[in-house]
């Protein structure tokens, strides 16, 4: 068995049950120790029983590693894998159908992980493709990317590409909606993307005329393809209000630009709320089951919005991401 591929399905596995993060960066850190050795030399460790002498090798890590390498299911593999994610929900057909996901992130904004660890995990999961949805420049906070940055991640996501066939990463970014509904990064940049998720992250309590007026010229510029989480708002903690804004202007902008409304399935947002996602689908609005992920694990919150998306009468054949992803593609060109 491949010590590091257990390591980080371990990792995975925790992550999707919510358990402590510093628990899974310590099997994140040891499949990163374990895959930067010389050839050979792992193997002397195991045998010589020095594993715990690497920093960032520990006692459990060390046993995973070691049952790996001469062959055996580590314990600690098959105990989480029985363990489940307590309170996930299977998804039921709409998680089924699911080809890809819309919104992720990675280290190059505020994600936690290597696009390609990201995309490795969502392989894991079924799927076919991620879009690698980093943020733009004006989210400092997140580490957005510049123009520059960004082109830069164009040319490793290509390369990355030719490696994972027939698995992709599609391009993209979650870009600012601005105060006055434009874009926060290059247009010319943006056209260069396979989808572009279109986000408001600032002054969330803007009256509401002011943040339909803002949405709605977002949704009407034709690079948008989906619009991200679109309440921002927060159900868990101290928690965060809705933004509120004309529903029904928005949601039938969307219909009538074919910009698809966002189900996040991250569970400390949820957004929209049930009876803003009844109201998208009674209008007759496309959608994207995201999971708006920040780590692999995260991946597998994808059955939350399924679920909610079933609920309010969703059809799948409304989702945009049960497209293949060459569909997916021509549909956000097509804008």
């Amino acid at each position: 068995m491949d010590p590091v591929r257990v390591l980080r399905q371990i990792a995975l596995h925790l992550e999707r049950a919510g358990e402590p993060t510093y628990r899974v960066r310590a099997f994140r850190k040891a499949a990163a120790v374990v895959g930067d050795l010389p050839d050979g030399e792992l193997e002397q460790r195991v045998n010589a029983g020095t594993l715990t002498a690497l920093s960032g090798i520990g006692k459990t890590t060390a046993a995973v590693i070691t049952d790996a390498v001469r062959g055996r299911e580590p314990a600690y593999l098959t105990e989480v894998v029985a363990k489940g994610a307590p309170g996930l929900p299977d998804g039921g057909p709409m998680l089924a159908a699911l080809r890809g996901d819309c919104h992720t992130h990675s280290d190059w904004s505020d994600g936690g992980s290597p696009i390609e660890e990201m995309a490795e995990a969502a392989r894991q999961l079924g799927r076919e493709y991620i879009v690698l949805t980093d943020h733009s420049p004006r989210l400092t906070v997140a580490n957005g990317l510049s123009a520059e940055r960004l082109r830069d991640q164009l040319a490793v996501v290509a390369e990355l590409n030719r490696e994972l066939a027939p698995f992709r990463v599609l391009t993209g970014i979650e870009v600012d909606i601005l105060d006055d509904g434009e874009l926060d990064q290059d247009p010319g940049l943006l056209d260069e993307l396979d989808v572009v998720v279109a986000s408001v992250h600032s002054k969330l309590r803007m009256p509401a005329a002011e943040m339909t007026r803002r949405m709605l010229a977002a949704v009407a510029n034709p690079r948008v393809n989906v619009l991200g989480h679109c309440t921002g708002r927060l159900v868990v903690g101290r928690g965060r209000p809705e933004s509120e804004f004309d529903a029904e202007a928005v949601f039938t902008a969307c219909r009538d630009n074919d910009v698809a409304v966002e189900i996040n399935s991250r569970p400390e947002r949820l957004d929209p709320p049930r009876r803003l996602l009844r109201e998208a689908a009674r209008i007759g609005c496309r959608f994207s089951i995201d999971s708006d992920a920040h780590a692999p694990g995260q991946l597998a919150w994808l059955p939350y919005g399924c679920v909610r998306a079933t609920e309010c009468g969703v059809r799948e054949s409304d989702v945009i991401n049960t497209m293949s992803a060459d569909d997916l593609v021509t549909w956000a060109a097509s804008r």
